[in-house]
């Protein structure tokens, strides 16, 4: 059996045509969800993300934080990019939420971990691998 090969952006653009639903905040980690027409992934973020809409940039602990975040709630996802140098990037109708932390910011082994798909398919992006190879 071969090793299946990694491709980046393979699974994040799958959220492509998804709306946004819900945004949660748990004790240390974010959770987005998405929903499709049969599928309702989850991107549980274990760095939190920066929201970048027309007003600005907003990181974690600056005012308007969470009000930037909420407000994409009901967007649909209209483009992804995961790369080396730029982590994960997922653009909304009225702003994006970027995944790409600080050596400073990582809290743990894990960055972000998408799941949630029909077919079983998932990702775990983790800092040294894949499109986090810049950190770590």
């Amino acid at each position: 059996m071969s090793e299946r090969v990694y491709v980046p952006n393979e699974l994040l653009s799958r959220l492509v045509g998804f709306r946004l639903i819900s945004v949660s905040f748990v004790h240390d980690y974010l959770q987005l969800g998405f929903e499709g027409e049969t599928e309702s992934p989850v991107l549980t973020c274990d760095v939190t993300p920066v929201v970048v809409t027309a007003a600005g940039g907003f990181s974690d602990g600056q005012p308007g934080y969470s009000d930037a975040l909420r407000s994409l709630v009901s967007d649909y996802v209209v483009r992804t990019e995961e790369a080396v140098g730029v982590g994960l990037r997922i653009e909304l109708g009225r702003g994006s939420i970027v995944l790409h932390p600080a050596e400073e910011e990582l809290v743990g082994p894990e960055i972000a971990l998408l799941k949630g798909f029909d077919d079983g398919r998932w990702m775990c992006w983790r800092p040294g691998e894949d499109s986090f190879e810049d950190l770590g």
